[in-house]
């Protein structure tokens, strides 16, 4: 998989994809993440942004640097039309105007052979970009950021783990939302601490019985903290 961020901020995502697991999936080859400075195709003495057509607060990103680095990222000619995707490609647009994002959508974006982010900024971005581009935007919650950096490190890390290899694969099969449900809770060493101990059952060595625990918990945890979750 080749995941792509066109990014105002690069410096923003270094530190998050040179560790952990997202970058232990890049040395084994699993995926490829490159991160576009948008500033390479802003003009010299120019600003990315402007101000909005009939006024109001804010800016609005500039389509021209933009289009300019999508076509070079997807090696499109410029020509003033429309930009095509190659099957298996998707732009993403972090948005609070969009769906949210879901762990199903995660698991169809990492199956994709390509994914590109447009982190937006200011106002947003002139909203003809979805005119010239079949972008889905996609929104983290209901709230607002100051950029779509945030949300792409989101998305990106929730579908990085999900490629086969980049973790174990039972531990993507337990995650919370993959069988419609929470996840139970976890524990470790010490048995007791602080004179709050362990359930009895995760200690007994019976592991059918652990396995009904398990269900039941996750079952219990999904009725009172997410109802509107499937069981």
């Amino acid at each position: 998989m080749r995941i792509d961020i066109v990014t105002l901020f690069r410096a923003f995502f270094e530190p998050i994809f040179s560790g952990s697991i997202i970058g232990r999936a890049q040395a084994k080859g699993l995926v490829e993440i490159y991160v576009h400075d948008l500033w390479r195709w802003v003009p010299d003495g120019e600003r990315a942004d402007d101000a909005p057509y009939g006024g109001g607060p804010g800016m609005v990103m500039r389509l021209g640097p933009l289009m300019e680095c999508l076509e070079d990222v997807l090696g499109a000619g410029s020509g003033g039309n429309a930009v095509a995707l190659p099957p298996g490609n998707k732009v993403v647009v972090p948005s609070p105007a969009g769906a949210r994002f879901t762990h199903a959508l995660a698991s169809e974006w990492s199956r994709l052979e390509r994914l590109i982010i447009i982190c937006g900024h200011y106002e947003g971005i002139d909203e003809r970009l979805f005119d010239l581009v079949p972008a889905q935007e996609v929104s983290l919650g209901d709230f607002v950021l100051t950029g779509g950096e945030i949300p792409a490190l989101a998305f990106v890390d929730a579908c990085v783990r999900l490629l086969p290899g980049a973790i174990a694969d039972e531990s993507v099969s337990a995650d919370s939302f993959a069988t419609g449900a929470l996840d139970w809770p976890h524990y470790t060493r010490p048995a007791v601490f602080r004179g709050i101990a362990v359930p009895e059952v995760l200690l007994s060595g019976d592991h059918a019985k652990i396995d009904d625990w398990r269900r039941e918990q996750s079952r219990a945890r999904t009725r009172s903290r997410r109802p509107d979750l499937s069981t």
